[in-house]
């Protein structure tokens, strides 16, 4: 059984698509098997795709139903042990970073790297912390792009939600460690770039995105709301107190414990 399997769902973004494929095909370690779910594209994509055909273990161009259900067929198709989404134009960190890093590629439901977000002019590293805790998926989560998922945790909970638009994804990861109780791993390196161009990233979107998510939250997890909330509102009033001028100067005359 290979150990891993590299999934890329595209439409219309050929100049995305060549620098994925381009990610993939150089890296030096190379026991993975990578399979292209393109969408019906008419912008030169599929040509593409089958110029790189011999890079490709399994390939099809055809209309979907929307973003998860483009990756869901990747997911059926895959025969890796772990499944990593790298979605089109987004790419693997360097050449080398599945050879430095496949040998943590084991034992744990999830493995998550650090990720570089990046646009037209600017790109930052963001670290994810070493231990996911509730309140940070309440307002965060993971990059698909940076975190290799065992495969059969698709069999025991099942495939992406395709009622969803935009966080099934994040519904996954919010029940797979909080409901399911996966185990997990983070690893402190970075293992692919995303860039902020994609439809959850678009601020347009995002009352959608916050609707969705709060359906998941009052279908699965309603009776932490309120506590949730309340924590949230705790952490801002005691990080604004931290931050005050007048704590900052009793703290420093020994009147006030650091806090």
């Amino acid at each position: 059984m290979l150990k891993l399997s590299i999934i890329t769902i595209n439409y219309n973004n050929l100049d995305g698509l060549k620098r994925t494929i381009r990610s993939v095909v150089n890296q030096t370690w190379r026991d993975f098997e990578y399979i292209i779910i393109d969408g019906g594209s008419t912008d030169g994509s599929v040509a593409y795709i089958e110029s790189q055909s011999a890079n490709i273990n399994y390939w099809v161009s055809e209309p979907d139903n929307g973003i998860y259900n483009a990756i869901n067929k990747g997911i059926v198709k895959s025969t890796g042990e772990y499944l990593l989404f790298l979605n089109s134009g987004d790419h693997l960190y360097n050449d080398f970073v599945l050879y430095e890093n496949q040998g943590q590629i084991v034992n744990h439901d999830l493995i998550y790297f650090n990720i570089e977000l990046a646009d037209a002019k600017t790109s930052r590293i963001v670290s994810y912390p070493q231990k996911l805790n509730f309140s940070f998926f309440y307002k965060g989560t993971l990059c698909h792009q940076s975190t290799f998922i065992k495969k059969v945790l698709f069999d025991e909970l099942g495939l992406y939600d395709e009622n969803f638009k935009l966080v099934s994804d994040w519904k996954f990861f919010i029940l797979a460690l909080f409901k399911y109780n996966c185990s997990y791993l983070k690893v402190d390196t970075t293992l692919a770039t995303y860039y902020l161009d994609g439809i959850s990233s678009n601020w347009t979107n995002k009352k959608m995105l916050t609707d969705e998510r709060q359906r998941v939250l009052n279908k699965d997890f309603n009776g932490f709301i309120e506590d949730m909330n309340q924590l949230l509102e705790f952490k801002r009033i005691v990080l604004n107190l931290r931050n005050s001028k007048k704590i900052k100067f009793f703290t420093r005359l020994g009147l006030l414990n650091k806090f």
